[in-house]
């Protein structure tokens, strides 16, 4: 799967079970009446059941400048949540969710449904609310690696 190639998101929650973001390219759109879509989060790892539990999230689309908020929020550099979050500036629309003030893209959603499938939870959030970016060189990660793709 790790030619697929697939644009770069952080997806975060808040809410009573807590705060969460993790980087994702696992997502795509589902319709647009109503505006819908889905994100896959690991199950592996527990703490990606706060989406669910506090039943919103956001997505965030990353450009290219935001390659080390994209690191840090992928986990692999040890990083807690707050530590992850003081990387950018963050605010909140309609749900709660953090979003991240200079995204490429803002989809504020609340949860319509949810599976389990395979290796993850599958996601599917209608758009509560939508805040569209500058244009710039947008992230996107193919054979396990970062790119930039040119508007």
């Amino acid at each position: 799967m790790s030619h697929f190639a697939g644009a770069v998101h952080v997806a975060t929650t808040d809410g009573p079970a807590g705060r969460r973001g993790v980087t994702i390219s696992a997502t795509c759109s589902v319709s647009d009446d109503p505006a819908t879509v889905l994100i896959c989060l690991l199950r592996e790892h527990e703490q990606n059941r706060l989406f669910i539990e506090n039943g919103v999230f956001a997505l965030n689309t990353l450009a290219s400048r935001h390659r080390p908020l994209s690191e840090a929020f992928s986990g692999r550099l040890a990083l807690s949540q707050d530590e992850r979050f003081a990387l950018g500036e963050w605010e909140t629309l309609q749900t709660g969710s953090p979003v991240l003030s200079d995204a490429l893209a803002i989809f504020d959603c609340r949860i319509v449904s949810w599976q389990d499938h395979a290796t993850h939870h599958v996601l599917f959030g209608e758009v509560a609310d939508l805040r569209m970016g500058e244009q710039d060189q947008a992230l996107v990660y193919l054979n396990r690696r970062y790119h930039g793709l040119d508007l």
